[in-house]
């Protein structure tokens, strides 16, 4: 509802400064969608592609060094018998 009277809003401003051309009116209009697709993006704090494909290569070596360290802790640790 929020965002439904944002978009009629710009709208009845864009019709109010006289911009009467399908052209000018289609550009309006995609303008204003990506500053809310922007707005948006930014408030979901997402990443690009890039910068995901990155993220991903660091935490596979996290993992990968961390199966390392648990394997060799378990050989260093000795059981003790019981008696």
């Amino acid at each position: 509802m929020k965002n439904s009277k944002f978009v009629l809003d710009k709208l009845s401003k864009i019709f109010e400064q006289g911009l009467i051309t399908s052209k000018d009116l289609g550009s309006e209009i995609l303008n204003i969608l990506k500053s809310k697709r922007d707005e948006v993006v930014f408030k979901m704090k997402l990443t690009s592609k890039d910068e995901f494909e990155v993220l991903l290569r660091r935490v596979e070596k996290i993992e990968k060094k961390l199966s390392k360290f648990e394997k060799k802790s378990r050989k260093k640790t000795k059981r003790v018998k019981k008696s």
